[in-house]
């Protein structure tokens, strides 16, 4: 998350989220595990001081840097946070998005996943734009730079089209950047789907130059780099993208818009997320 936060929000945040005294109360070593499940780079041990302001100088450190705030926020926020599920996430949300509002941020849900998005101008529901730093955080998920330089490259073609009211073209751009991520990330990860022996449904083998979009997205569920509502909404993008097809777009005439492409970034934004949050701990071939 580009944007810095308001030294009060951290420190309304900090209290939500140790909840001293509360139901919810994290304890020091809970904080710690906390930021360590957020996916935060280099996680701080926590050295036994006072819980809220150990946690308000966490965030401050990396406030405007990268995406470890976000990540946090989104974590905080998760139904696998909470014996209690969606039900006890949104109430999470609600407090946070209580706290957010003079920030103009929220966090949001799609399906299931917990996302960071922009605020309308009554304030009322989500605004999903391309996610911010993506390329660093290409580099990130990708070893190869030539790969992400392509990606890149799409995104920036994507922009373009968007900018200019090209809307499906948009759409197709960012079904096909998330393809390349899926490609790329599962390429270097997952030594199974590398070597082509990977199987579809089906039994059958698949081979990395072969893989459709629909696979890949499937494949990275399977291997838990990704949740199910991630995948399914993944899946909405997929279809989306398929209108690259003329004979398609006659038979259903989607007529996308501005708001159709803000829809698309929600799904790509919670797979960013998951996986960040996922590759490490979810792969274990080289």
């Amino acid at each position: 998350m580009k944007r810095t936060l308001d030294s009060m929000t951290i420190d309304r945040l900090a209290k939500l989220v140790v909840d001293l005294g509360g139901p919810s109360e994290r304890k020091g070593y809970e904080l710690e595990k906390l930021l360590q499940r957020s996916a935060w780079q280099d996680p701080p041990e926590y050295d036994g001081t006072a819980r809220i302001p150990w946690l308000v100088e966490q965030i401050e450190a990396r406030n405007g840097q990268g995406e470890d705030v976000e990540h946090l926020l989104c974590r905080v926020c998760d139904p696998l946070e909470y014996d209690g599920g969606i039900e006890m996430a949104r109430y999470f949300a609600e407090l946070v998005n209580a706290i957010l509002a003079p920030e103009q941020l929220m966090i949001s849900y799609v399906g299931q996943r917990p996302v960071l998005a922009g605020v309308s101008g009554d304030g009322s529901q989500p605004v999903y734009t391309e996610p911010d730093d993506l390329e660093r955080r290409l580099h990130v998920l990708i070893k190869d730079g030539a790969t992400v330089q392509v990606l890149m490259n799409r995104l920036a073609e994507t922009r373009i089209c968007e900018a200019n009211g090209a809307y499906t073209f948009a759409i197709i751009g960012i079904g096909s950047l998330v393809e390349g991520i899926l490609l790329a990330v599962l390429t270097d990860k997952d030594k199974e789907f590398r070597e082509g022996r990977a199987k579809d449904q089906w039994g059958k083998t698949v081979k990395p130059d072969r893989a459709a979009l629909a696979y890949l997205i499937d494949r990275a569920a399977e291997r838990r780099l990704i949740q199910f509502d991630a995948t399914k909404f993944m899946h909405t993008v997929r279809d989306f993208r398929n209108f690259v097809h003329p004979r398609k777009e006659l038979v259903d005439q989607p007529a996308f818009d501005r708001d159709s492409v803000m829809l698309c970034w929600g799904p790509v934004g919670a797979l960013l997320n998951d996986l960040e949050e996922n590759i490490e701990e979810s792969m274990t071939t080289g």
